[in-house]
C-alpha cells in the first residue's frame, strides 16, 4: 500500500522551491533596477545641463553686454539714429526689419514645406520620393552665405527689373511694395530667407509624417475617407507638434541669418 503525504509536506516543498527561485532572481533584478536607477539620474542631469548652459549663456552675454545697456539704456531698442561717429546707435529699424522678414518668410515656407514634405510621402511614388528627399537634405546643408550671394547676385537683380516693377504698379496700395524697385529690399530679403528656410522645415515634416503609424492611415481609408481626408484627419493632427517644432526650427535659423 501507498503511504500517502501529509499536504502540509507539499506545500513547505512548494515554498522551498518558490523561495530558492526567488534568490535566484533577486540579485539580477536589483542589478536591473540599479541600471535604471543610474541611467535615470544620467538621463536628468542631461536636461538639467541644458537648462544650465542656457542660464551660463544668458549670464555671460549679460555681463559682456552691461556697459552698453548703461551708456545706452532703452534707447537703443528704442531709437532709430545710428551715425558711429557721434556715437549715437539706435537699433529699432535693425530689429524691426529682423522680425518682420523672418515672420513674413516663415509664414511663406511653411505651407510651402508641409506642401512638399506631404508629397514625399503621400503622393509621389516611392522611388520619386526617394530621389527628392536626399536633394532636400543637400539643400538644408548648403551655407547661408551661398544663399545670400546668391541672392544678391541672381535674386535682387531680377526682383528689380521684372517683379517689382510689376508689384508696385498693381499692388502700391500695401506698404511693402511702395517706392522705388530697389532690388535689394525687404522683399528679397524675404524670399532669400524662405529659400532657405524651405528645405530645413520639409526635411524635419517629412521625417514627422514618416512617423505616423500606418494603421492609423488604414482606418481612416477603411472608413471611406479619400486621400486629402486621410490627410486631413489622420496624418497633420498627429504629426502636428512636429510640424511646429520644425517651423520653430526655421523661424530659429531665419533670425539668425537676419541679424
Amino acid at each position: 500500500m501507498e503511504t500517502e503525504l501529509p499536504s502540509s509536506c507539499y506545500t513547505d516543498a512548494t515554498e522551498t522551491t518558490v523561495q530558492s527561485a526567488r534568490k535566484k532572481h533577486e540579485p539580477a533584478q536589483a542589478k536591473k533596477l540599479n541600471g535604471d536607477a543610474v541611467f535615470r539620474y544620467l538621463t536628468t542631469c542631461f536636461a538639467f545641463s541644458i537648462i544650465l548652459i542656457l542660464a551660463l549663456m544668458l549670464y555671460e552675454m549679460t555681463g559682456e553686454s552691461m556697459p552698453a545697456i548703461k551708456a545706452f539704456g532703452w534707447q537703443f531698442v528704442k531709437s532709430t539714429e545710428w551715425d558711429a561717429v557721434q556715437g549715437i546707435f539706435g537699433a529699432l529699424p535693425y530689429l524691426y526689419g529682423s522680425v518682420v522678414s523672418s515672420v513674413l518668410a516663415l509664414a511663406l515656407a511653411t505651407p510651402l514645406s508641409i506642401g512638399a514634405a506631404l508629397f514625399i510621402t503621400e503622393i509621389a511614388p516611392a522611388r520619386v520620393g526617394a530621389l527628392v528627399a536626399p536633394l532636400v537634405e543637400l539643400l538644408a546643408a548648403i551655407p547661408s552665405v551661398i544663399y545670400g550671394l546668391w541672392g544678391v547676385l541672381v535674386m535682387a537683380p531680377w526682383l528689380q527689373s521684372t517683379v517689382q516693377p510689376f508689384l508696385i504698379e498693381h499692388f502700391g496700395f500695401i506698404p511693402l511694395f511702395q517706392g522705388a524697385p530697389y532690388g535689394v529690399s525687404m522683399l528679397a530679403a524675404i524670399f532669400i530667407l524662405m529659400i532657405m528656410v524651405v528645405p530645413i522645415i520639409t526635411s524635419i515634416t517629412r521625417e514627422v509624417l514618416l512617423a505616423v503609424p500606418q494603421s492609423q492611415k488604414e482606418a481612416a481609408i477603411a472608413l471611406g475617407a479619400t486621400r486629402w481626408e486621410t490627410i486631413k484627419i489622420a496624418i497633420l493632427p498627429y504629426g502636428k507638434s512636429g510640424i511646429l517644432g520644425a517651423s520653430i526650427l526655421g523661424l530659429g535659423r531665419a533670425i539668425g541669418e537676419t541679424m
